[in-house]
């Protein structure tokens, strides 16, 4: 991915990590000064998220992270329901009520 900076330098490299505030770490970097005539290959680099001015990274990247994003979601759906799944209300019969074979369940109430 490439990192342009505020100063004007660029710095492309493998992301490593990211984190909230944006803080990047990349490696295999190859730095590049502002005029385009100077560069640096570092094995590691740390970038402060203030510092960055943009981010660009791959199209291919982006389609990847998109197809894994469908299938959590499409596994993450086929996960849900009801008493059948074991999702919420199992434990009371499925669709909420008084419940039935269970007892002592929440609060004092007067039994089953």
């Amino acid at each position: 991915m490439l990192v342009e900076l505020k100063n004007g330098e660029t710095l492309n490299g493998h992301l490593v990590n990211c984190d909230n505030f944006m803080n990047i770490t990349l490696r295999e970097v190859y730095q590049t000064n502002p005029d385009g005539d100077r560069f640096w290959k570092l094995k590691e680099c740390y970038i402060r998220g203030s510092t960055i001015k943009y981010l660009r990274v791959p199209d291919q990247l982006l389609d990847v992270v998109k197809e894994e994003q469908n299938r959590a979601r499409d596994a993450n759906r086929a996960s849900r329901g009801g008493a059948h799944a074991g999702g919420r209300g199992a434990a009371r019969g499925g669709r909420g009520g008084r419940g039935g074979p269970m007892r002592g369940g929440r609060g004092r109430g007067r039994g089953a």
